[in-house]
């Protein structure tokens, strides 16, 4: 959808802005629903939902900075020593 009318809409400007737009699906929502399985989430009360959201952000966007493209073996790799997220954040 787009409030361009069909002379300022250029077909390939349009496939830009779509495939854009799914890159940041695939690249924060879909981790978030399938290594996260935020669906599923029992939270759900107040605010809470949106808390761990933005904490999920977070964990996403320090794991991506540090070059990681796999979300969900990163986050079994730092589960396993209690230090590895604290090093990753620069805490220690």
């Amino acid at each position: 959808m787009t409030d361009l009318f069909v002379h300022q809409a250029k077909p390939a400007q349009m496939a830009d802005w779509i495939r854009g737009h799914w890159s940041i699906e695939n690249k924060v929502h879909w981790v978030r629903d399938v290594t996260y399985d935020e669906d599923r989430s029992q939270i759900c009360t107040a605010n809470r939902p949106e808390v761990m959201a933005a904490l999920r952000n977070a964990a996403i966007g320090a794991l991506r900075l540090t070059g990681v493209t796999d979300i969900a073996a990163a986050n079994r790799h730092h589960a396993r020593d209690s230090t590895r997220p604290l090093a990753l954040l620069g805490i220690t």
